[in-house]
C-alpha cells in the first residue's frame, strides 16, 4: 500500500471499519473518523504511524504501547472515558476502534472561542476528575492529562481520551529506563525530576489543564524544553487573573509536592463549589506562603528592615502586598545545577526527546503528545529520529524504504529519503526538490551563523515579516520543539496564493545543530487541497533527515 499518495482514505480494517477522513494527528499516530459496516455506527480508529519506517526493535516497543493503551482504557469503566471497542491487526501494526466523540477537544474550544468561563471549566474539571479516579481505582494512570485530550461532546458530555501512556499496576513498564513521556508543561514536578507518578501527579496535570482553560495559555511553556522543565520544578505559575472563583483550586493542585496537593475527594468538594459560583473556602489551606532564606532574614518594622522572618503569601516571587519582601530566587549555582541535570535527561538515550516532547500542543495550539489522539482538529508538532538506511545491494530494495521513495544523497551533504520523481534545484541559498515545477516542493536550507538566539525567535520574526505580505495568512502552530536531540521550533500555517492559485499549506521545521549553529530549515508546502498527502510525505522526510555533519 502506497501511503504517500493517501490510499488508506476508504480502506476497510478487519472486514467492518471503513476509513474516513482525518480527524487529528499526534507523535504516534492519526485518528481516523471510520464507519462500523456491522453495527452501523461511527466510530474513531487510532492508526499507529510512528512505526512505520522504523528499526524492528522500536517499533516493537511502539506496538506494545499502543496494546497496552487498549488494556488500559479497557480496565476503566466510567461515562467520562473513551470506551475502546476492538484492537485489531492490519499492515503488521495494531490499530485500535474506539468511541467517536463528537466534538472539539478542550484545546481547539479555548482556541477558537478563547479562555474557558471559570465556572464551565469548573464543570469540566469535575466530569475529568471523576474520570481520573475511575482510573486510580482500576490501578491506572493517565500520565497524559492535557487540554488536547479532554473531549467536549455537543451534547455536553465530557471525555478523557489517550491513555496511550497509561501505567498500569502489576503490569511491566513498557517506557524504557530515563525516557520522559507526555507533554512536558502538562507533567506535574516529581515526574520531570524522575521520581514515580502517583494518582496526585495526575491531579497537577488537571491543574496546569484548567488554568490554561480559563487564562488562554500553558502555565509553565517556555521557549525550549529545558526552560520548561525547569519553570515546571522550579517556579510558581503566574498569578491567575481570569480564573474567578476557580483560581484558588488551581493554586492547590499546582504544589510542587505532591504530599501538599489536595486529594480527589477534597478537589471535587471545591470544583463543585467554584462550579456553582462559590468561593472554595477549603483551597486557602493549600495556599502556599514562601519562608525567606535563613541568610536573608529580614522583618519589616517601622524603622525599615532588621533581622528576623517574613512570610509572604501566594503569588511568592511577584508578591507586592503591603509590607512584603521580594523573595530571592533561588543560588545561580543549584539552578545550573538543575540545568545541567535536565539537558542530561534530554540527551540521555535515543527517543528520549521525542517520547517526552511531542505536541505541545496543549494549549490550543497544538495537539498531543506522545500518542495520536481523538482530538478532533488538533495536530501536535512531533520529535522524530530516523535510523541510518543501509545501502542495498544491487537489485535488492532497500531495508526501511516505502515503495515509491529513495535515498538522495544531496550535494550539500544531506541526506534525505525523497518520492521517486521529486527533481532537484536550486533557488539562491536554497536547495528545493519538487514534482511539479514548484506546485509542491520541500526546501532545505541552512544559517552557519544565525543572528538569533534561537530557531523559535527566529520563527516569530519571520511570522511578523510574513503575516503582513501573505493574503489571509493563518497561523496553526508554531511552537519549541526538540529535534534531532536538538532545540528546535515548528511552524504551520496557510494563506491563499495571488493570482487565483488558491489556499497553500505550510510547514517548517528549524533547529541548532549545536548552541551556535548552524541553524536548519526544513520546510514543505503545497496546496491545500492535498495537503494530507503531503504532511505524510514530510513526516517521512523529517523521520530521515540526515544533516550534512551526519549524512557521510
Amino acid at each position: 500500500m502506497d501511503r504517500s499518495q493517501g490510499t488508506d482514505a476508504g480502506l476497510l480494517l478487519a472486514g467492518r471499519y471503513r476509513l474516513g477522513e482525518v480527524l487529528g494527528r499526534g507523535g504516534m499516530g492519526k485518528v481516523w473518523r471510520a464507519h462500523d459496516e456491522v453495527l452501523h455506527r461511527t466510530v474513531a480508529v487510532k492508526e499507529l504511524t510512528a512505526g512505520l519506517y522504523v528499526a524492528e526493535a522500536d517499533r516493537v516497543v511502539l506496538h506494545a504501547r499502543t496494546q497496552k493503551e487498549a488494556r488500559a482504557a479497557a480496565r476503566i469503566t466510567h461515562p467520562g472515558v473513551v470506551t475502546v471497542h476492538d484492537v485489531i491487526e492490519y499492515d503488521h501494526r495494531p490499530w485500535i476502534v474506539m468511541q467517536y466523540v463528537d466534538g472539539p477537544s478542550l484545546a481547539d474550544q479555548a482556541k477558537e472561542s478563547g479562555e474557558i468561563e471559570p465556572r464551565e471549566a469548573a464543570r469540566i474539571g469535575l466530569h475529568v476528575l471523576g474520570a481520573l479516579r475511575a482510573a486510580h481505582s482500576a490501578g491506572v494512570l493517565h500520565r497524559d492529562v492535557k487540554p488536547g485530550n479532554v473531549l467536549l461532546a455537543r451534547d455536553g458530555r465530557v471525555l478523557l481520551t489517550d491513555f496511550g501512556i497509561a501505567a498500569i499496576e502489576g503490569d511491566s513498564t513498557i517506557t524504557r529506563t530515563g525516557e520522559l513521556v507526555g507533554s512536558i508543561d502538562y507533567l506535574a514536578p516529581e515526574r520531570v525530576r524522575g521520581g514515580d507518578p502517583g494518582p496526585a501527579s495526575d491531579l497537577w496535570s488537571l491543574g496546569a489543564t484548567l488554568y490554561t482553560a480559563v487564562e488562554g495559555r500553558s502555565p509553565f511553556r517556555r521557549t525550549s524544553p529545558i526552560s520548561t522543565m525547569q519553570a515546571v520544578v522550579t517556579e510558581e505559575p503566574p498569578a491567575p487573573v481570569l480564573a474567578g472563583v476557580l483560581a484558588p483550586v488551581i493554586t492547590a493542585l499546582l504544589r510542587k509536592e505532591p504530599e501538599d496537593r489536595p486529594s480527589a475527594g477534597e478537589t471535587e468538594r471545591m470544583l463543585l463549589e467554584a462550579m456553582e459560583g462559590r468561593e472554595p473556602r477549603a483551597a486557602q489551606a493549600y495556599v502556599p506562603t514562601q519562608r525567606v532564606p535563613e541568610e536573608l532574614m529580614l522583618t519589616v518594622g517601622p524603622d525599615g528592615p532588621s533581622g528576623g522572618t517574613a512570610q509572604l503569601p501566594y503569588p511568592g516571587p511577584d508578591a507586592t502586598a503591603p509590607g512584603s519582601l521580594p523573595v530571592p530566587r533561588r543560588s545561580r549555582w543549584r539552578t545550573t545545577l538543575l540545568v545541567i541535570a535536565l539537558a542530561a535527561l534530554v540527551g540521555g538515550g535515543g527517543g528520549i526527546a521525542a517520547m517526552m516532547y511531542g505536541n505541545r500542543t496543549d494549549d490550543g495550539r497544538t495537539g498531543t503528545g506522545a500518542g495520536g489522539t481523538a482530538s478532533h482538529g488538533s495536530r501536535s508538532p512531533g520529535t522524530v529520529s530516523a535510523t541510518p538506511t543501509p545501502k542495498p545491494s544491487r537489485g535488492q530494495a532497500t531495508p526501511g524504504v516505502p515503495d515509491g521513495w529513495r535515498r538522495v544523497e544531496d550535494p550539500a551533504g544531506f541526506s534525505i529519503l525523497m518520492p521517486v520523481g521529486w527533481e532537484r534545484r536550486v533557488d539562491g541559498t536554497n536547495i528545493d526538490y519538487t514534482p511539479d515545477d514548484g506546485v509542491h516542493y520541500f526546501r532545505f536550507s541552512a544559517d552557519p551563523a544565525p543572528d538569533f538566539a534561537d530557531s523559535y525567535t527566529h520563527m516569530e520574526d519571520l511570522e511578523t515579516k510574513l503575516s503582513k505580505r501573505l493574503p489571509d495568512y493563518r497561523r496553526l502552530e508554531l511552537n519549541s520543539n526538540v529535534y534531532r536531540d536538538c532545540p528546535g521550533s515548528i511552524w504551520e500555517f496557510t494563506w491563499t496564493e495571488k493570482d487565483g492559485a488558491g489556499p497553500r499549506h505550510a510547514i517548517d521545521q528549524m533547529y541548532y545543530a549545536q548552541e551556535a549553529g548552524p541553524e536548519y530549515a526544513l520546510y514543505m508546502t503545497g496546496p491545500a487541497d492535498d495537503w494530507d498527502i503531503t504532511r505524510d510525505q514530510f513526516a517521512t522526510m523529517l523521520r530521515t533527515w540526515k544533516a550534512p555533519a551526519d549524512a557521510g
